[in-house]
């Protein structure tokens, strides 16, 4: 029994040094259902329209209720947020309107992008409408494959300051 114990226990830490190690030299995972599950590896790409990024929420209102009701989690960033990865979907120069029927980009009506009146526990979600311009810090940080996603037709547009890196899929599923 002796050595089974020290055996798991081994087992336990050279996974946890393992994942330290592999987050330590650029590899993420993503649980979330924003972007596709998987495994992601931080790059040195440009933040573009187009990229999945990492990004810390700025300290607000929206995303302390997106906190508190479990849209995101706690971790490192400032407030105790916790990291999001979602993908650029419009940048300088589009013009993005969000509303009740959805988002547009440059008039074009995004794949699921309406917004929810409720969230699954029958609360009700943030409004955050708008028709905007985007100027050079600016971008919209959403899902482009999940109706569910609490993004950016929640908590509105992000400045580029606020992204932590780009992110590319390694193996997703």
């Amino acid at each position: 029994m002796k050595r089974l114990t020290s055996l798991i226990s081994l087992l336990g830490i050279s996974y946890l040094a393992f994942c330290g190690i592999a987050y330590a030299v650029g590899a993420r995972f993503n649980s979330t259902r924003s972007i596709p599950v998987g495994i992601y590896w931080e790059t040195r790409d440009p933040v573009e329209k187009g990229a999945y990024v990492m990004f810390c929420p700025p300290q607000s209102e929206v995303f302390d209720l997106a906190k508190t009701r479990g849209y995101i989690g706690a971790g490192y960033c400032p407030g105790g947020y916790g990291y999001m990865m979602k993908k650029i979907l419009a940048a300088k120069t589009d013009v993005v309107s969000i509303g009740d029927d959805g988002v547009r980009v440059n008039d074009v009506l995004l794949p699921y992008s309406a917004p929810s009146e409720l969230d699954g526990a029958g609360r009700p979600m943030p409004k955050f409408r708008t028709t905007h311009e985007l100027g050079e810090s600016e971008v919209l940080l959403m899902t482009d494959i999940n109706k569910g996603s609490f993004d950016g037709r929640y908590f509105g547009l992000i400045n580029r300051s606020q992204i932590t890196g780009v992110i590319r899929p390694v193996l997703t599923w």
